[in-house]
């Protein structure tokens, strides 16, 4: 079971490409700022980064790191998972088309750590994403794991 928490928007720039490590391709996804909606509101500052790495089969193990700006305050956010799916439809991905997100598989886990007493209770949860690559964006909806 889960519970509807937030949905967040984020804007992207473009990806700055490390190379290859230890056979897996590298590169860093900055995190330009957004919004966020739902139960919690609020936006996302700028200054966030996604770190991947994207595997032989194109699968992309996803490490994200950024802030979220709530009325009640500050919560860091960190953020892993996996985008994977047929060639073909990462390949669109990869060009910024639009694609149906029932087409490819995007789930990330996700913690928070705040200092505001009205949120501490984020930080005793353990949250799951389904996400949609956007032309330059990026949309998680997030759900609260019972």
């Amino acid at each position: 079971m889960s519970t509807p928490l937030m949905e967040i928007d984020l804007a992207v720039g473009p990806p700055v490409e490390i190379g290859v490590v230890a056979g897996q391709s590298r590169r860093c996804i900055p995190i330009l700022g957004g919004t966020v909606s739902g139960s919690l509101s609020g936006e996302v500052l700028a200054g966030g980064a996604d770190w991947q790495q994207i595997g032989p089969d194109g699968t992309i193990e996803i490490d994200a790191h950024y802030v979220l700006k709530l009325a009640q305050g500050l919560v860091e956010v960190e953020s892993r998972g996996l985008r994977s799916g047929p060639p073909d439809v990462l390949a669109r991905l990869a060009k910024g088309e639009a694609v149906d997100p029932a087409l490819y598989y995007f789930r990330t886990a996700m913690r928070f750590r705040c200092a505001a007493p009205e949120l501490a209770w984020l930080g005793r949860i353990l949250a799951v994403a389904t996400g949609e690559r956007l032309a330059g964006a990026v949309r998680l909806t997030v759900h609260e794991v019972a």
